[in-house]
């Protein structure tokens, strides 16, 4: 049975030409039983019906006997695809490992065993997907990609945008690479790139100059002009911002405001001017805040707590302050606090450090966790055997704390899959041998991260030199 009319009817528009061919490709990859690990690339620039066509794709499989699950990179990135789409949605790592003791009593993760046929595998935010094996040996990628194709008669589609940050580290997002997952996987590959802008996007003053950026890194071109004059893109002096964030606040919430930065440092700064200049902070944690996992943690979640782990980058909300410790030399505190992005998970308790709370690395330095191991170390030396001895520190409390900062400002890669309603960008210091493709691709995806309303905090004048705001033709 042709999926075509159902995802026709699913639509709220009649399609865009590239949009159609996307279907016709979509069709082709559902119907061709005889191919080996059948994947499509699904790529598609904002405001170019992506996200409007996958979520009509969801409505419109079960018509085909198929079922769906829809994986993503972040939890933040898989509720934002959760909510487009009305169907569950889960994290890659969350869905496809799990955590395993080693004879030494080492944890690691180890790829669980696919049990779904029949089924296409939709993940989105694929550009941030990277081939590093900081879980699996073979990366996150491969593991995906083997895990997909371990049963019978099932599909991938790779849905994601080229233009957005690669992930760290890298020059290109592997699984948006047609060239490079055809170097390193055996798949049948099918390919499409959405590319029209779909008319309720060309009102958007955030998707307007979106495009432009998106424009200017396809021809390599490094000339930025913004566009101002629409309702939801605006610049914003220094002196305004303090109004503009309170205003956010009071009006949509600490869990649909951000402030993306270009540098650790930055955010630091801003998540501590955000507690003390617009919530009037006082106390070093206070129930309500918000905060994210910096490192990956594979000990501290209670048994109950079906997730397993907390990875960097997973949002937690503090539910109530225990008490705070100071131990060998650093700082501690104990904490009940929920998943923003997994509420089911309900409250648990845990122990976090606040040494990397204002640090302006992205997690605790080396030799400070070097430090901290010596000195706990220090705690088991009366343990007779080395093996009983590597037990104790491994399950230590300390050592296992959650290494975490305050989420009201984060770097572009921290915010990069979630959605905002209101976004502050701050420009930072910028020579002009800075702006390059890569400070084009940060922009983009900074911008992007806004759903409603884009502030450019303390941008250079010759941004917006010499360009005409359009008005939004509502």
């Amino acid at each position: 049975m042709s999926l075509t009319p159902f995802i026709l009817s699913a639509l709220p528009a009649a399609p865009t030409a590239s949009q159609t061919k996307a279907i016709d490709l979509i069709e082709q990859l559902v119907e061709n039983r005889g191919a080996t690990n059948a994947t499509l690339l699904l790529k598609g620039y904002a405001g170019t019906g992506k996200t409007t066509l996958l979520s009509a794709l969801v409505r419109a499989i079960p018509k085909n006997k198929f079922q769906t699950v829809l994986l993503a990179p972040t939890g933040r990135a898989a509720k934002v695809m959760a909510s487009y789409s009305g169907q569950g949605a889960a994290t890659i790592h969350r869905h496809i490992y799990r955590k395993e003791t080693g004879v030494s009593g080492s944890m690691h993760f180890s790829r669980k065993r696919n049990m779904f046929a029949n089924t296409i595998f939709i993940v989105d935010e694929a550009s941030m997907l990277s081939d590093d094996s900081e879980f699996g040996n073979n990366g996150l990628l491969g593991d995906l990609i083997s895990y997909v194709f371990e049963q019978k008669n099932n599909r991938l589609i790779l849905c994601g945008d080229t233009a957005q940050l690669p992930p760290v580290g890298k020059t290109i997002s592997p699984a948006l690479d047609k060239r490079y997952l055809e170097s390193h996987f055996s798949l049948d590959l099918l390919e499409v790139e959405l590319t029209d802008v779909v008319r309720q996007a060309q009102a958007s003053g955030i998707l307007y100059n979106a495009t432009k950026l998106r424009n200017d890194i396809r021809s390599k071109a490094t000339t930025i002009h913004f566009t101002t004059g629409f309702k939801d893109f605006y610049k914003m002096t220094s002196d305004r911002l303090e109004d503009g964030l309170r205003y956010a606040y009071d009006n949509f919430g600490r869990e649909e405001t951000i402030v993306v930065c270009r540098s650790n440092k930055s955010a630091t700064g801003y998540n501590r001017y955000i507690r003390q200049a617009i919530f009037f902070t006082e106390n070093e944690l206070d129930a309500g805040d918000l905060l994210m996992s910096v490192r990956n943690n594979y000990t501290i979640l209670p048994s109950n707590i079906s997730s397993g782990f907390i990875a960097n980058g997973d949002f937690l909300e503090i539910r109530k302050v225990l008490r705070y410790q100071d131990q060998y030399g650093f700082r501690f505190a104990d904490i009940e606090a929920v998943f923003r992005d997994f509420p089911e998970f309900g409250n648990f308790q845990l122990k976090i450090m606040l040494d990397t709370l204002y640090s302006n690395t992205p997690n605790l330095e080396q030799d400070k966790m070097k430090e901290l191991y010596a000195e706990i170390e220090k705690e088991y030396a009366d343990i007779a055997t080395k093996q009983e001895r590597m037990e104790a520190i491994r399950k230590d409390p300390f050592l296992n704390a959650l290494q975490v900062k305050f989420a009201y400002a984060l770097t572009c890669h921290k915010a990069q899959g979630g959605q905002w309603h209101t976004v502050f960008i701050e420009q930072g210091y910028l020579t002009d041998d800075k702006i390059d493709i890569e400070f084009l691709r940060w922009l983009y995806t900074a911008i992007t991260r806004g759903k409603n309303q884009v502030f450019l905090v303390n941008f250079h004048p010759k941004f917006f030199e010499g360009i005409v705001g359009v008005q939004s033709t509502e």
